[in-house]
């Protein structure tokens, strides 16, 4: 990867982080102070709605700071190693999440009158693509296992060509 594009990723993950973490402290603040003034239907949403969207908020703050270690390893030259499975491991387990808590955001919103049933219709699409992306990165991680093994064919046979040299 270029120079170019790493630093350009790093701006953007940090810009999501630090959106991720205002929407946590500030958005959120906000959201329970006015669902604490809605109506009863609204009243027995409100600690899902908040919790289950910091967990998934987190999940992705998690999967950003992993994609920056990954990035690291781009940057050192060591992404072709089995330490980067753990990273892409912990990305994968995190989209798992976020995918999981935005469903169970859906299900949280669903009984009712509080939350039109498309909004809540809207909420599951979320979920799946989120699933989605943690398929999309299993099969990177697929790639991933194949290039590793690859790089390590590759220097054993250097070392081999070296040693009849």
């Amino acid at each position: 990867m270029r120079h170019l594009t790493v630093l350009a990723l790093r701006i953007v993950l940090c810009l999501m982080f630090a959106g991720s973490v205002f929407i946590q402290v500030v958005m959120l603040s906000l959201l329970r102070l006015d669902l604490d003034t809605a109506d009863p239907d609204v009243a027995l949403i409100r600690t899902p709605l908040v919790v289950l969207t910091v967990l998934g908020i987190l999940a992705l703050q998690v999967a950003a700071v992993c994609v920056w270690g990954l990035l690291t390893m781009v940057r050192r030259g060591t992404v072709f190693s089995s330490d980067a499975f753990r990273l892409v491991d912990i990305v994968i387990g995190a989209f798992a999440a976020a995918s999981l808590s935005t469903f169970g955001l859906g299900v949280a919103l669903a009984p009712g009158e509080a939350v039109a049933p498309g909004v809540v219709l809207l909420i599951g699409g979320v979920a799946v693509m989120i699933a989605a992306v943690a398929l999309v990165v299993l099969v990177l991680r697929a790639l991933l296992v194949q290039a590793v093994r690859t790089d390590t064919e590759a220097r054993d046979l250097r070392t081999e060509l070296d040693e009849v040299i």
